[in-house]
Formats: C-alpha cells, sequence, structure tokens
C-alpha cells in the first residue's frame, strides 16, 4: 500500500473509532447504576479548607504559620502513610488515626511540638470541615435525580459523613477504604465499593481529579470520569492524563455529558 493510500486509511480509521467512541458514551451513561467519587480535591476543596481551620484553630493559640505551606506538609505525609497500609508494613487504621500521625510528624518542621492533645485532636477534625467546590452540590443534584451516589474515597465514613452533611451532599452510601479495609489504588477499594451495591464493576463510574485514581478503577473494570480541578493545588491536573470515558470542566458539566 503506497503512503498516500496509507495515510488515508489511518485518517479514516481515526475517524471511525472517535465517532465510535462518541456514540458509545450515552450507551455507558445509560448502563451505569452509580457514581463513586473520589473527595478530597475532586469534591471538595482540601487545601484552602485545612488551611483556613489550621489558622482558626492556632492563631488564638499565639501561632502564625504560612498556613497553605502547613496543609501542603500534612498532605505531603497522605501516601506515604498510606502506603505503610497498602504494603502490608501496619495494619489498616481510619484516614482520621493516619491524619493524627501525620500531624505528629509534622509539627516540629512548624514549630508545634508543645501543642498539646485537645488542640491536636480539633486540628485533625480540619479534614472533617471542608467546603465543596461551587459546582459540585449543583452537579450532584442533577446526577442524584438519575444515579446512585456515594464516595469511594480513602476517608473514613464518619469523615466522608461529616463532609457530607457539612455540604448537603445526596449520598446514598459511604463506601470506600473503611469498608474494604484498604487504601487506593488497591484492587478492593473499587470492587468492594461495587459488591456494596450489588452492581457489577461495569455498572458503577469512578469520578475523580486524578488520573492514577481513574487508571486503577478502569483496570478493575469500573468506567471512568475525570473532573478536572487545576486549582486544587500547584500541578494539578487540567484534564486526564490518562483514557476515560468522559473529561468534564466540572461536575455540572459531568452532568450534562451524562444527560442528567
Amino acid at each position: 500500500m503506497d503512503a498516500t493510500r496509507r495515510t488515508a486509511l489511518m485518517g479514516a480509521t481515526g475517524l471511525i473509532a472517535s465517532v465510535k467512541t462518541a456514540r458509545s458514551q450515552p450507551a455507558i451513561a445509560d448502563n451505569v447504576k452509580a457514581l463513586v467519587f473520589d473527595v478530597f480535591g475532586t469534591c471538595v476543596d482540601w487545601r484552602n479548607g485545612v488551611a483556613r481551620e489550621v489558622e482558626r484553630i492556632l492563631k488564638p493559640l499565639g501561632y502564625n504559620l504560612d498556613w497553605i505551606a502547613f496543609a501542603d506538609g500534612w498532605r505531603a505525609l497522605y501516601q506515604p502513610t498510606m502506603e505503610e497500609v497498602r504494603s502490608g508494613r501496619q495494619p489498616f487504621v481510619k484516614l482520621d488515626i493516619l491524619h493524627r500521625r501525620m500531624l505528629d510528624q509534622i509539627k516540629p518542621k512548624f514549630g508545634l511540638q508543645k501543642l498539646d492533645d485537645e488542640a491536636a485532636d480539633e486540628l485533625t477534625l480540619a479534614w472533617h470541615r471542608l467546603d465543596a467546590w461551587p459546582d459540585v452540590p449543583r452537579g450532584f443534584a442533577r446526577l442524584h435525580r438519575k444515579y446512585i451516589l456515594a464516595p469511594c474515597s480513602n476517608g473514613n465514613i464518619a469523615l466522608m459523613a461529616d463532609i457530607g452533611r457539612r455540604n448537603a451532599f445526596p449520598w446514598d452510601a459511604i463506601l470506600g477504604s473503611e469498608i474494604a479495609r484498604d487504601f487506593k489504588p488497591k484492587p478492593r477499594v473499587y470492587l468492594a465499593t461495587a459488591e456494596a451495591l450489588n452492581l457489577r464493576p461495569d455498572q458503577v463510574m469512578m469520578v475523580a481529579a486524578h488520573s492514577d485514581d481513574l487508571r486503577s478503577a478502569a483496570s478493575n473494570g469500573l468506567h471512568t470520569a475525570h473532573v478536572a480541578r487545576p486549582h486544587e493545588h500547584p500541578g494539578a491536573e487540567n484534564g486526564p492524563r490518562v483514557p476515560v470515558d468522559f473529561a468534564a470542566r466540572s461536575m455540572e458539566d459531568l452532568a450534562d455529558k451524562l444527560g442528567a
């Protein structure tokens, strides 16, 4: 086959594949029964929320920190601390307990060695008081008319319940790490979430702002939707870095794409 014909055929094949994908999206949207969500970063603004709460608690005690740097430093220990559990080096405990352990680790860096346990406990609850991105309540209201909604988060049940109540999220269940006794991206977290809803993995769609989460969900048979959160933190994703079924600019845009 000459180069011109080969180029033309490849172009036609790409066009056909693109049309096929576009046509498959309504079928996917109708087959899916539940949307499950990453929460930190995807649904709520953890960075500014933690910084705000830390300032509220510590400033009256005479501390004056770089509040955003503190939030970033705390969050930087998130994956390494969970990896101790995922690897089997440490037994599973709830994220609230891990957040407290992380806090104890970073206290010296920020001059908080003398902070008492009561203040440290209150700081740990900062993660329970995070605010939703503005588009999320509006998008959830629409999506809930068509789908079961639940978190598939590394956050524990009490944490997700508090965030849900604070932001009026219409959770139908609270799923994820605590029922699976493990942390994403371990397969059990995604599969236990589908099982809890009496659904096959292909009837569930994972929604996240983080491509690694979506890659793992897809590898376990779930459909995937990326919601961009470019303001989550410096270096956050403007779009998916892996193939996904849907890529949206906001939760409302996702509702548009899913026909909700």
